[in-house]
């Protein structure tokens, strides 16, 4: 009986260090200087946010569509994400009281991009999804061209993160495309 909740705990240990690790490469990715030079996105909180969880919602994305560990190392990713917004909101000066709030209504729009994202992503509807981004990222007003521009990075990171063995995922060597190389 011992052993078997050491093995689980070991389980659960390597998803967090995988978590941990796969959020840190979605977190570079995002931070690329084109997004917010060369499509506008605003370097605030909210920009930067959109753009880390897009970057999330693609690993989650990916990583829960396979059987077994999948759906553990996605929940992984989601709670390296959120312990993340959490520290950030403390080190901001958001007091105790508050950062519940603020973690929740993240939480949420978190989940409602995930959504919306997974949708069109699901249809192959780029027009779906390029609204979603315009929506999301400038809050309905890109600059001309932005959010296609943008569309084309999420399909090309899409679908290079499907090609990519579900053993890499699970031992954190994930590789996003550079920005250059996304755009065709």
């Amino acid at each position: 009986m011992m052993a078997l909740g050491l093995r689980s705990l070991r389980r659960s240990d390597r998803h967090e260090r995988a978590g941990l690790a796969l959020y840190s490469a979605a977190v570079a990715a995002a931070r690329a200087p084109w997004f917010y030079h060369g499509l506008g996105v605003p370097d605030t909180l909210d920009g930067r946010f959109d753009l880390i969880a897009l970057h999330a919602f693609l690993l989650i994305h990916r990583v829960e569509r396979e059987e077994g560990p999948g759906p553990a190392f996605g929940q992984a990713v989601f709670d390296a994400m959120f312990s993340d917004m959490e520290q950030n909101l403390r080190e901001i000066g958001v007091s105790d009281l508050s950062v519940g709030r603020h973690v929740r209504a993240m939480w949420e729009a978190f989940h409602g991009r995930s959504k919306a994202y997974a949708l069109a992503l699901a249809a192959t509807d780029r027009p779906a999804l390029e609204a979603a981004l315009e929506r999301n990222v400038w809050r309905g007003s890109a600059p001309a061209g932005a959010a296609t521009r943008l569309a084309g990075v999420v399909l090309a990171q899409s679908a290079h993160l499907a090609a990519q063995p579900f053993a890499a995922f699970a031992t954190s060597t994930v590789r996003f495309l550079p920005v250059e190389a996304a755009l065709g």
